[in-house]
């Protein structure tokens, strides 16, 4: 038993799909297959039921996920342990970030870190935040930027970037223009144009909307500020972004607060306790990069 395999069968087991893990290890779905199959023939059992388009554990390995991921965090700690003692940082580190984020600083965070320590390999995907919460937690992703409402995920280390209210964007002209502020309820009945599920900005607007018992009519998703903006100034739409973002586009549309709103839009950084001294550098270099 190589703990590559422990590696691989983890992988199909998070993504509940050989070639989506295949991806993930950087090897072919072949390779990932027959690592578990020679895993299955030393355990004696089948680990997965493969009668379907879906890889789903069997009862033999639902009881060897546990194991399986232990047996790994040992291996880590063992390396971390005398990394630690001989001053090194390698290995390598995924990062997560929230779907149309553009947040330079922590682009410019990854590039302090690789200046540093070269010797570890950084990858960065997109994702929703929910998903990426739950790749945090299981072990997938190492760091994550994240939008969230109200307060940071439970069991997560944290720390916030952003913390702002929501702002409404009408074209100049439109029958709200003149007005100060907008209320969760005017919304009602208009056609929306924001950012998709799975983004701070939506998860705060769809709270806001349930608080205040508005279904909001959702007309155009798009995921960067920049074309929600776009859209709306064509008038396809109210436009409801972050305060910050609402800012950048004062030529085309009149950006109002959207008052009522309880909590607060997060942007966060999020990771899990960790005794890879990796971790540790990256966030303090994000941290540095944010001005925090």
């Amino acid at each position: 038993m190589e703990l590559r395999q422990l590696e691989y069968f983890i992988a199909v087991a998070e993504e509940a799909n050989f070639t989506r893990a295949a991806e993930r290890v950087r090897i072919s779905q072949s390779g990932v297959s027959a690592q578990i199959r020679q895993l299955e023939r030393e355990l004696g059992c089948e680990l997965f039921d493969r009668s379907s388009r879906v890889a789903r554990l069997t009862a033999a390995g639902e009881a060897a996920l546990g194991p399986a991921r232990a047996a790994l965090d040992a291996a880590a700690c063992l390396g971390h342990a005398v990394d630690d003692v001989a001053g090194l940082i390698r290995g390598r580190l995924t990062v997560g970030m929230v779907i149309g984020c553009t947040i330079t600083p922590l682009f410019e965070g990854l590039e302090k870190f690789h200046r540093r320590h070269s010797g570890v390999t950084l990858s960065l995907q997109e994702d929703s935040s929910d998903h990426m919460v739950d790749q945090v937690r299981a072990g997938s992703l190492d760091v994550a930027l994240i939008g969230a409402t109200g307060s940071a995920p439970v069991g997560l280390e944290s720390l916030t970037i952003l913390a702002e209210g929501l702002s409404v964007l009408v074209p100049h002209g439109h029958v709200w223009s003149a007005r100060s502020s907008i209320r969760v309820a005017d919304l009602d009945g208009e056609s929306i144009i924001t950012m998709p599920r799975g983004t701070g900005i939506r998860a705060t607007l769809d709270e806001a909307c349930s608080a205040a018992d508005v279904t909001p009519s959702i007309g155009l998703q798009a995921t960067s500020a920049e074309a929600v903006a776009d859209l709306a100034s064509r008038g396809l739409g109210v436009a409801v972004l972050s305060e910050s973002m609402s800012t950048d586009f004062s030529e085309t549309l009149v950006a109002l607060p959207l008052d009522d709103v309880t909590h607060r839009a997060l942007l966060l950084l999020v990771w899990a306790s960790s005794s890879n001294p990796a971790v540790r550098v990256l966030v303090s270099c994000l941290e540095d990069a944010f001005g925090i």
